[in-house]
């Protein structure tokens, strides 16, 4: 019960981009369309996943059995650099298409706070290595959900008639601000 309590909260209550405002930067370049988002979401949902649980062990075996626990961040995030590595690399041999697509914004997963900020929940809260494991994923969907959302609202503002001061980016501000809004409504359900 205590892991579908952890995967409902990071989704819906704690969602990591609408409502603890982390990954802002692909959540916004990237939903512009609806296959590149989930291109987008399923590599941070793998990366997510596997930096949650590599993460842990980095810490639990290494850095706290040598006291080094102030090395964190940086060994959080030359694990999580060395995991978009490896993703970039099956992506591009897998999908061409959706490589370039991404472009930039593949390596930024790199620095995407919200898998950082995963990483460090974890520790933080004192998950056990399944429980990190089911936050991990449940962040990765929160991640794919908040995008999928967005990239859909977006593709349909496209075709919608709105005034010229709110085409474009700011049009996107103010649907991304409503959708944060909507997800403060889970904030009493966990």
């Amino acid at each position: 019960m205590n892991l579908l309590v952890i995967l409902v909260s990071v989704v819906f209550v704690n969602n990591f981009v609408l409502s603890r405002f982390l990954g802002i930067c692909p959540f916004l370049g990237v939903s512009k369309k609806l296959e590149t988002a989930v291109g987008m979401s399923i590599a941070v949902t793998f990366v997510m996943a596997l930096a949650s649980v590599m993460s842990w062990l980095v810490q639990t075996y290494l850095l706290v059995p040598l006291g080094i626990e102030y090395m964190q961040t940086i060994a959080f995030i030359l694990v999580i650099a060395g995991l978009v590595q490896f993703v970039e690399m099956v992506i591009k041999k897998t999908s061409p298409t959706l490589y370039q697509a991404l472009g930039v914004y593949l390596p930024l997963i790199t620095t995407n706070c919200a898998v950082l900020g995963v990483a460090i929940l974890n520790i933080q809260s004192n998950f056990n290595l399944i429980e990190t494991l089911v936050n991990g994923v449940g962040g990765g969907l929160s991640f794919t959900l908040a995008i999928v959302l967005f990239a859909g609202v977006r593709e349909r503002l496209e075709t919608a008639p709105i005034p010229k001061a709110l085409e474009g980016f700011p049009i996107a501000m103010l649907a991304a601000s409503l959708l944060s809004i909507a997800f403060f409504a889970f904030q009493g359900l966990i």
